[in-house]
């Protein structure tokens, strides 16, 4: 503790000037609006990189699995293509025209910059906006099955509901008959959802796959939600409690695709002609 002491006592003068120095720019930094800003600036940079290192390091450890998930998606596209009459590639998206049912769909790839799990309502942001064509009401999918749809769109980002939101559902099909019904959230687990409105004499079994169904003009037919997972037979009542198994895992999500229906306006309009009438 003495050997401190004289230490302090011979560079007393260094320690007070240091201690002067760090006043007056606080002083500076605090009084004058121009320094103020310099230094802010100075520091979200700062921020901003390790940040961005932080991240890059990140996605690094995580190529492997990245890679993994490209590849299995590519041999997924290839064997799409392979059916296709029509493919069109522009700098933000791939348009596919299925003939079969004559629908033309636009997809827009997307990185997912902010996504939630936990809550009742859950979003998840996307770094894609109206500038890359992306609209409200269009459905968001991932190679492994549907995310959710747009919601709310800036220039250059987009909000929307994922499966987990007890706002919004999709409309499924078993793949096996073809019987469709709602699909819903009912806010518990971040892996399973709820296949409401099948009836009793319809053939189910856990296992059996759960896909979009055709009565949406916000997902192609045939994509895939997830499996059964169980199925009950309430008393009293005329529909299953079938509880799906979700393909995709949401807390591990990065990259999305965007699908915009291009005849869904032509559709909407002649939907809305005969509800008129």
């Amino acid at each position: 503790m003495k050997a401190l002491f004289r230490f302090l006592a011979k560079y007393h003068s260094f320690f007070l000037f240091l201690l002067l120095e760090i006043l007056s720019l606080v002083m500076v930094y605090n009084f004058n609006s121009y320094q103020k800003a310099r230094y802010l600036n100075s520091s979200n940079r700062i921020t901003a990189s390790i940040y961005n290192t932080f991240s890059a390091v990140e996605n690094y450890f995580r190529l492997a699995s990245v890679n993994e998930r490209l590849a299995r998606e590519n041999a997924y596209l290839k064997s799409l293509i392979s059916d296709l009459p029509y493919i069109k590639i522009t700098p933000y998206s791939v348009t596919s025209k299925a003939e079969i049912t004559d629908s033309v769909y636009r997809f827009i790839s997307a990185r997912v910059i902010n996504n939630s799990v936990d809550k009742p309502y859950n979003y998840i942001t996307l770094n894609k906006g109206r500038k890359h064509g992306v609209k409200a009401d269009q459905g968001i999918v991932c190679s492994e099955g549907i995310v959710g749809v747009i919601t709310h769109v800036s220039e250059s980002y987009s909000l929307g509901f994922s499966v987990l939101n007890k706002k919004w559902g999709a409309s499924a099909k078993l793949k096996s008959n073809g019987t469709f019904g709602p699909l819903s959230w009912d806010g518990e687990s971040a892996e399973f959802a709820n296949l409401n409105g099948i009836p009793f004499h319809v053939p189910v079994a856990p296992g059996d796959t759960v896909v979009t169904s055709s009565y949406s003009s916000v997902f192609p037919e045939g994509v895939m939600i997830g499996t059964v997972d169980s199925v009950e037979q309430p008393p009293g009542d005329n529909y299953y409690h079938i509880k799906v198994k979700l393909a995709v895992n949401f807390r591990a999500l990065s990259y999305v695709d965007i699908v915009d229906n291009l005849k869904k306006n032509e559709i909407v309009t002649l939907e809305r002609n005969k509800t008129d009438e």
